[in-house]
C-alpha cells in the first residue's frame, strides 16, 4: 500500500457571488488546511488556485469566467500551476463549462468538496479528476421537510460542515443557518443547483458561532437562501425566536443580524423575537421583487403594494429607526409600464435604506424562460435605469433623514489619510448597504463607538462623537 502523500501544497480559494459562497469557501478551505494545505491570500501565490463561482444570474457567471480566465493566465507569470472550479456555476454547469472553458483544470461540484484534497494533490500531481455531471439536487431529498433531516446526512450542503478556517479578518463573518429553497420563483434557478431547504440544527449554529466569536467576531450575520422558513425541518418554524437569544448570549457577540427574509413567510411572532433582543440589529432584508401583485403571481410569488407596505409598517411600529432593504426585477415577461409606474410609486412610499435593481434574463431551466411576452433588452436597461435613479434618489433622502440620530457603529476599519474610523452603524447590513465614517474619534477595529449623524454621502452616513 503507498504511502499517503505529505508534500506541503500551497491553494488558494477566490470567492464570488454572495455571503453564503463566503461561508462555503471558508469550509472548502478548512477542509483543505486540515488536509496538509498551506492556505494563502493571493492566487499568484499559490499551486492551486480554487474559484468559488456565482451562477446566479447572467452577469455573475460572465464575472466567475472571468475571474477563472483571470487566474489562469497566472500559470504563465506566477506559481500558480492548477485552476479548479467550484461553486454554484460549477454546480449547474458541470461538463459543459469545463467543456466550454479549457483553462480550468477541472470543474468540481458540491460532491466532490468532502474529498477536495485528495482531488486537488491528483491534479497537481498531474492526474484526472471527472467533471461534475449536473443533477436537479432538489431530487436528492424527501418532498416532504419534515423527512429531510436524517436523509440529508447523505447529502453535500456545503457550510453546514466543520472544520472552517476564516479567510477574512473583520469583525463580522456570515454563518450559514439553512441551505437550499423550496420555493419555486419563476425567475430563480437556485433551488435546482442548491437543493431542497434543510435548516442546520440549533446546536451546530451555536458551536460555529461560538468559535467565530474566539476568532474575534463581534457581529453574525446570519445567511441562507430563506431565513424565514429556518425550523420548518425540524418540526418548529418558530425555532429561529428561540435561535437569537442564544447567539446574543453567547460571549463576545454583540451583534446578531438576520437576511433574506421572504416577506410571505415573515410572523409577528418573528419580528417580536428580532426587536425585543437588543443584540439583534433592527435591519430587515425583505426580499419584494416587485410591487404589482398580478405580476408577482406571474413570478410565482406573492403579495403587493398594499401588503408589502403594511408589513413594512408592522417593522416600523415596532421598531421605528430599523433599516430595510430589498432587491427588485423589473423586465420580467409580461410586465407593463403601467406595473413600472406601481414598483415607482411603492417605492416612493416605502421609504426603505437600500434597494437593489435586477434587469431580468432568462435562466436555464426556469418557468420565465418559457413564459411569453418577453421585454425587450433595450426596454429592460430603460426601467433598469430609471428605477436606479429614482432609487438613488429616495435612498439619499432616507440617509438624510437620519441626521440627527444616535448611531452605535461597529468599526471596521481606519482612513490612513484621515485617520477618521468607519464601519457600519446597526441599520447597516455588510457589503452593500451603505457605512459610517465617524470622524474626531480614536477606536480600533472591532470597538462600537457611539456617535450622533451630522452628515450624508449618497446613502453613507458621516458621524460625530455624542
Amino acid at each position: 500500500m503507498p504511502s499517503p502523500d505529505t508534500t506541503t501544497r500551497s491553494v488558494a480559494v477566490v470567492t464570488l457571488g454572495c455571503t453564503r459562497n463566503d461561508v462555503d469557501s471558508e469550509e472548502l478551505a478548512g477542509r483543505l488546511q486540515a488536509g496538509g494545505w498551506t492556505l494563502v491570500d493571493d492566487a499568484a501565490d499559490a499551486d492551486v488556485a480554487v474559484v468559488n463561482t456565482c451562477g446566479f444570474v447572467e452577469q455573475a457567471k460572465k464575472d466567475s469566467i472571468d475571474s477563472l480566465i483571470e487566474a489562469s493566465s497566472l500559470k504563465e507569470t506566477g506559481r500558480t500551476q492548477k485552476v479548479v472550479a467550484v461553486g454554484c456555476l460549477a454546480e449547474r454547469y458541470g461538463q459543459t463549462l469545463a467543456d466550454e472553458l479549457p483553462e480550468a483544470d477541472a470543474v468540481l461540484g458540491f460532491d466532490s468538496y468532502a474529498d477536495m484534497s485528495t482531488h486537488l494533490r491528483t491534479i497537481l500531481d498531474g492526474g484526472k479528476v471527472a467533471s461534475h455531471v449536473p443533477s436537479d439536487r432538489r431530487k436528492l431529498l424527501p418532498l416532504s421537510p419534515v423527512t429531510r433531516q436524517e436523509a440529508s446526512a447523505d447529502v453535500a450542503l456545503p457550510g453546514h460542515a466543520a472544520p472552517r478556517a476564516r479567510l477574512e479578518t473583520g469583525p463580522w463573518a456570515p454563518l450559514k443557518i439553512a441551505s437550499g429553497c423550496d420555493r419555486r420563483c419563476a425567475f430563480c434557478a437556485i433551488p435546482m443547483f442548491r437543493g431542497s431547504f434543510v435548516s442546520r440544527r440549533p446546536t451546530d449554529v451555536i458551536e460555529e458561532a461560538r468559535w467565530l466569536a474566539t476568532q474575534g467576531v463581534r457581529e453574525l450575520f446570519l445567511v441562507s437562501e430563506n431565513s424565514t422558513s429556518y425550523g420548518k425541518d425540524l418540526g418548529d418554524l418558530a425555532l429561529m425566536d428561540a435561535l437569537l437569544p442564544e447567539l446574543a448570549d453567547l460571549d463576545g457577540i454583540e451583534r446578531v443580524r438576520v437576511s433574506y427574509l421572504q416577506p410571505a413567510e415573515v410572523r409577528p411572532g418573528l419580528l417580536d423575537a428580532m426587536v425585543a433582543i437588543p443584540e439583534v440589529m433592527p435591519w430587515f432584508d425583505l426580499s419584494f421583487q416587485h410591487a404589482s401583485a398580478p405580476l408577482l403571481r406571474r413570478m410565482r410569488r406573492f403579495g403587493g403594494t398594499e401588503a408589502f407596505l403594511g408589513l413594512i409598517e408592522d417593522v416600523r411600529r415596532r421598531s421605528p429607526l430599523a433599516g430595510i432593504r430589498s432587491n427588485v426585477i423589473v423586465g420580467f415577461p409580461g410586465e407593463t409600464e403601467a406595473e413600472v409606474d406601481e414598483l415607482a410609486e411603492f417605492l416612493t412610499a416605502a421609504r426603505l435604506d437600500v434597494v437593489g435593481v435586477f434587469g431580468y434574463s432568462d435562466e436555464d431551466g426556469t418557468e420565465g424562460e418559457l413564459l411569453t411576452g418577453k421585454i425587450a433588452p433595450q426596454d429592460i436597461a430603460d426601467r433598469v435605469d430609471r428605477l436606479t435613479d429614482l432609487i438613488e434618489q429616495l435612498t439619499a433622502q432616507r440617509a438624510e433623514d437620519r441626521v440627527g440620530e444616535s448611531v452605535r457603529v461597529l468599526v471596521e476599519g481606519v482612513d490612513d489619510e484621515s485617520g477618521d474610523v468607519f464601519g457600519r452603524a446597526e441599520h447597516q447590513g455588510p457589503d452593500v448597504d451603505g457605512t459610517t465614517r465617524v470622524v474626531g474619534v480614536d477606536a480600533a477595529i472591532g470597538e462600537t463607538v457611539v456617535a450622533t449623524v451630522v452628515a450624508t454621502e449618497g446613502i453613507d452616513l458621516v458621524a460625530a462623537p455624542a
